[in-house]
């Protein structure tokens, strides 16, 4: 299943069904896991595990060094799960031992051509990144998020669960679960209906989840008022719960 014009080093360990076309070059320290297929000219570089059923297309760079000035070559890793699709020229590069040492993405994520994740990250499952995103170091990427072509996020910023960044934009602050974030900077626009619909959210759910994010972003009160009211609600709308232990915990402020 390894073309011979591959190059794999004999520390790396594939299992015995993993595909790796020509002139792909996989390091020492890279773990690949059962039915997953290599495109050519793809490097990937340890230490990387990557898991089942994934699709690495031509030209990608997977596990490569942080680019931080402050990395000094120590020993961090790259962990990837199963049934990802990473598309041409996407680039991921290696945790730094300024955070946890590793960087993580999940299961059933679609990163189209050219996106960049950068050290540090984490991604959680079902994210799809169109072409030319960028996420900066420190990010963490929940459940459900679609980020459009050629947005960005800054470093330690945090984006919730079914949350969608539009295309162009520049996101500077946490995006709680559910917003739809637009422009540049990055502001709430609305909430993600119709992403929510296509999973099996209902409408009396949805209309709840609309209501929190008027009390939050219409309602002019203090951010703390509207977190006290958020909450009083989480009993009988069980559905704004990530919402509204998304804005407790938030450090680097929402958007606005």
């Amino acid at each position: 299943m390894i073309d011979p014009r591959a190059i794999v080093s004999p520390q790396a360990e594939l299992a015995a069904d993993v595909e790796v076309e020509a002139f792909a070059i996989i390091g020492p320290g890279v773990e690949i896991g059962a039915r997953t297929r290599i495109g050519a000219h793809a490097v990937i570089r340890g230490p990387t595990r990557i898991g089942t059923d994934n699709r690495i297309f031509q030209f990608a760079s997977v596990g490569e060094d942080p680019q931080d000035k402050k990395y000094a070559g120590e020993p961090t890793r790259l962990e990837i799960g199963n049934h990802n699709v990473i598309r041409e020229f996407v680039t991921i590069n290696r945790g730094t031992v300024s955070d946890q040492g590793v960087t993580r993405i999940g299961n059933r994520n679609l990163l189209m051509a050219y996106v960049h994740v950068a050290h540090d990250c984490v991604l959680g499952d079902e994210i799809v990144m169109a072409g030319y995103c960028g996420l900066a170091g420190h990010v963490l990427i929940e459940d459900w998020v679609i980020l459009a072509g050629y947005s960005a996020v800054h470093q330690f910023c945090r984006i919730g669960a079914h949350a969608f960044l539009a295309n162009n934009a520049a996101v500077t602050g946490d995006v709680p679960p559910f917003v739809m974030a637009v422009g540049q900077p990055a502001a709430p626009h609305a909430v993600n209906a119709e992403g929510l619909k296509r999973r099996g959210f209902s409408t009396e759910q949805i209309r709840s989840i609309r209501e929190a994010y008027r009390t939050l972003y219409r309602s002019d009160l203090l951010l703390a008022d509207a977190l006290a009211q958020l909450k009083e609600r989480v009993a009988l709308q069980p559905e704004i719960a990530p919402f509204v232990e998304f804005i407790a915990a938030s450090k680097r402020g929402l958007i606005r």
